[in-house]
């Protein structure tokens, strides 16, 4: 237990100093959990407002509140905090009360539209690798010293985040590595912990359901590296044409990483197959295990930051070559009639066509190049089109079928698709709505040789359809189809 005044030690907000000895058992904010001698904060959300449950948080034991406002029908003796911004408030008190577990620890921040899991892993994978004891914060797994904790979201809650850390600190974790979502920024689930260093990787059309405008939504990238602090490292991707404007307003030290123009740290591709990467980086030339040019990107940014963080570059390039990249990220397997079967998590459009221009790069050109996809429900709608544009342009057959379409009829989804598609490609294009149907019939048509990519979901293992998750692997089908053990 926390004292309340220690919780809220150097945090703006405004309650009555008598209540300070309180004592607080938890942080909540859903008041269906609220237990003795808890904190409910009180957070507007899109869909409900938790100002509307403080008489229930109350009545089941609460013994302070954090609100924004008091509602007129809540009792008036009571240990209100009245706080400008509930949610910023919540992730304060939870790194508050875990003891602010970010400053014991070298947190470092991975964001971008593509790119956040595959470099989070590939730096816990090195570090784990070297003798570190080291931690993962990603949309596939979250890792501590190779021990599993369940992930849901890519950024978790502030309670959830900050226990997490602790956890880490408990177990002598010296470095976490963390994807930092855009949705994470603006509801403020990173406010107030200290990071080490941050990386941008790139951006592109996604989210904009949620942000609206693709302005809002590298504000909220550049938000995340304008509160960095001084002693912290900036590192971002100088051929994204939006890579330097990240940096503009940081305090952190800045610097940059490219294939193509001068910049801090510089890699060139000298060879690119189905089976790797030969890359020159600082003009040492090694082969990786990861796959085509935006790969070439994600280990630059890894060894730049290891190089930041104080490794060896011949250490770090040693122990890069060994190392593979995270489940269903360009994940290759061949069948015994040898079919060549991808699965990547693509769902914007410019992963997608980095995914496909990487494959038509190095193809012979003489095999068939099969792309099954689709695209999420409740989601940007607008990227649907430009999607069916660049699979149809970039394949040469093209199975248009569900993903996630969650509470959306997904023959609205697959049509709105299908409009993006050319009339000059319609005949390499089909729809077969069912995606396990769809992979069974792909596989069949496929010959010695020719290449499936089964885009969109990746390393998840469900499919959520009308609000009903059932269990779905991409990969774990995919291979049943081409008979692979």
């Amino acid at each position: 237990m926390k004292t309340l005044g220690a919780i809220l030690n150097n945090i703006s907000v405004v309650f009555d100093k008598k209540h300070s000895n309180i004592s607080i058992n938890k942080i909540n904010f859903d008041s269906r959990s609220v237990q003795s001698s808890d904190i409910y904060v009180a957070v507007s959300g899109t869909i409900s407002n938790g100002h509307n449950y403080i008489n229930d948080a109350i009545s089941k034991g609460a013994s302070a509140v954090v609100c924004e406002y008091i509602p007129q029908n809540c009792p008036k003796d009571f240990a209100y905090i009245i706080s400008e911004n509930s949610r910023k408030t919540l992730a304060q008190i939870s790194s508050n009360y875990f003891d602010n577990p970010s400053k014991k620890i070298k947190l470092i921040g991975v964001t971008g539209t593509n790119g956040k899991t595959t470099v989070c892993t590939l730096l816990y994978n090195l570090f784990i690798e070297l003798g570190y004891k080291t931690a993962l914060i990603s949309t596939v797994q979250n890792l501590i010293n190779g021990t599993e904790i369940k992930s849901t979201h890519t950024t978790p809650d502030p309670v959830s985040l900050n226990e997490l850390l602790h956890e880490m600190v408990a177990k002598n974790c010296e470095f976490c590595f963390m994807e930092v979502s855009s949705h994470a920024v603006e509801q403020y689930r990173i406010e107030s912990l200290e990071y080490t260093g941050a990386v941008f990787t790139n951006i592109t059309h996604d989210h904009l359901d949620y942000h609206k405008t693709f302005s809002n939504y590298l504000s909220a990238k550049k938000k995340f590296f304008d509160t960095l602090p001084l002693q912290a490292f900036a590192l971002t991707n100088k051929d994204d044409k939006n890579g330097m404007v990240i940096l503009q307003n940081t305090k952190a030290s800045k610097y940059s990483y490219s294939l193509k123009s001068i910049s801090d740290f510089k890699a060139k591709i000298i060879e690119s197959d189905l089976l790797g990467l030969l890359l020159e980086i600082d003009t040492i030339q090694a082969w990786y295990n990861l796959i085509g040019k935006f790969n070439a990107y994600n280990l630059l940014a890894v060894y730049a930051t290891a190089f930041l963080l104080g490794l060896d570059k011949n250490l770090i390039i040693t122990t890069l070559t060994k190392i593979k990249g995270a489940k269903g990220r360009f994940e290759v397997f061949k069948s015994p009639k040898g079919v060549v079967g991808i699965v990547d998590y693509a769902h914007t459009p410019d992963a997608l066509k980095n995914v496909l221009e990487t494959i038509n790069h190095i193809r012979t050109g003489n095999e068939t190049l099969f792309t099954i996809f689709g695209c999420g429900g409740n989601r940007d709608n607008e990227k649907r089109p430009l999607m069916g544009q660049i699979a149809a342009e970039l394949s040469d057959k093209v199975i248009i079928t569900s993903d996630n379409p969650r509470n959306e009829n997904p023959d609205n989804i697959i049509n709105e698709i299908k409009g993006g598609i050319k009339p000059q490609f319609f005949n390499k294009s089909i729809i077969i709505s069912n995606r396990e149907e769809a992979i069974n019939t792909t596989v069949s048509f496929a010959k010695k040789g020719d290449i499936i990519l089964l885009a969109g979901k990746g390393h998840e293992n469900y499919q959520e359809i009308n609000g009903l998750k059932t269990h779905f692997d991409d990969s774990e089908k995919l291979k049943s189809a081409l008979q692979i053990k």
